[in-house]
């Protein structure tokens, strides 16, 4: 089995002067989950090589298993500054997609010919396509093989506005994970903030937060099983 993970390439917080990029935990959970099962992950990026991350999520308060373990993985490391470019990678080569979060993605995923095409092509190839917690704003202008948005009438679930306010972001990032989800028609839930919320509707994969980033990988490889 082989799966694609689509990273980031942008690395500014708006225009705050801060630095963002991929959330470690977001990446690293799945990768672990995957790789430890025996799947071939390749890494991506709009612009290849390394992919910014969030400066945030290495610090103590947001380490996990997974974020240490990471920490000690030179050889993941040394592919993570190898990602390919997107536009060289194909929806064909692959049995799913999987797309971390962090802001990076709104500002540059979003609106990504190369990704938007990716995830158009996993669709009409009926392969799972998963996003966490800032991830689904990849969304925003993808469509589904009828023409209308991928989300349109699909359980989802993404970064909450309550969320986005408790990090003060609420006013820097381009637009809200969760109104921009309903706004494409998505079937909108979430939990309590900062819990663990994983939607599954079809080949479709949606976590809330950083702590649903090892629950949607789970769902991911439980697709990918079958």
């Amino acid at each position: 089995m082989k799966v694609l993970f689509v990273l980031t390439s942008h690395g500014e917080l708006g225009a705050t002067g801060k630095k963002t990029g991929f959330w470690v935990e977001e990446f690293a959970a799945p990768y672990y989950v995957l790789a430890d099962a025996g799947v071939e992950v390749t890494l991506a990026s709009p612009a290849g090589g390394t992919p910014p991350i969030d400066p945030s999520s290495q610090a103590p308060g947001a380490a996990t298993e997974a974020t240490k373990r990471f920490d000690e993985d030179k050889a993941l490391q040394e592919r993570l500054r190898n990602t390919k470019k997107l536009s060289e990678v194909k929806a064909e080569d692959y049995d799913g997609v999987f797309y971390p979060g962090g802001h990076g993605p709104l500002w540059d995923l979003t609106n990504d010919n190369d990704s938007i095409r990716l995830i158009e092509d996993f669709a009409k190839q009926n392969k799972p396509i998963a996003a966490v917690c800032h991830a689904p704003a990849v969304f925003a202008d993808v469509k589904a093989p009828n023409g209308e948005p991928l989300v349109k009438g699909k359980k989802v679930t993404g970064f909450t506005n309550t969320e986005e306010e408790a990090v003060d972001l609420t006013e820097v990032v381009p637009f809200l994970v969760q109104e921009k989800l309903i706004a494409l028609g998505g079937e909108y839930s979430h939990v309590a903030d900062w819990h663990p919320h994983v939607v599954r509707d079809g080949m479709l994969i949606t976590g809330q937060n950083p702590a649903s980033s090892e629950g949607a990988a789970k769902e991911l490889l439980s697709l990918l099983q079958k």
